[in-house]
């Protein structure tokens, strides 16, 4: 990464960020207490909203502000019981995620990072 790259060009862009979340949702599918929180029959609505936030948070378009407005990720969030184990779960998936893509070692810790911080930002409960 150089100073003028952004993270999403280093990385590989649009398609790394595709993998990502193709491979997360892969988790969310068969997860008994994560799939629940998803109304939609489909994942496919939720993994193109996913995209287009990271992809604008780590430097690519802005196509999911100016589609959803400001991502406010912990009031869209309010209405899921998000408890430790869901917390736990998710990021689960997303590790696995993570270490589907094959970064570069600086690259997948700051990814990891970043993800890990937001997951824990989100709890809003500790009742089961």
């Amino acid at each position: 990464m150089t100073e003028q790259q952004s993270f999403y060009d280093a990385v590989g862009g649009h398609d790394t960020f595709v993998r990502l979340v193709t491979e997360f949702y892969r988790g969310i599918a068969d997860d008994p207490v994560l799939r629940p929180m998803y109304p939609e029959e489909d994942l496919t609505p939720a993994a193109e909203r996913l995209t287009g936030f990271l992809e604008q948070y780590w430097g690519g378009p802005g196509t999911y502000s100016q589609e959803r407005g400001h991502p406010r990720l912990r009031m869209r969030h309010m209405p899921f019981k998000i408890n430790p184990d869901a917390r736990d779960r998710w990021l689960g998936h997303m590790r696995r995620a993570v270490d589907s893509l094959a970064l570069p070692p600086v690259a997948e810790e700051m990814l990891w990072d970043y993800l890990t911080r937001a997951a824990h930002s989100l709890v809003n409960t500790f009742e089961q």
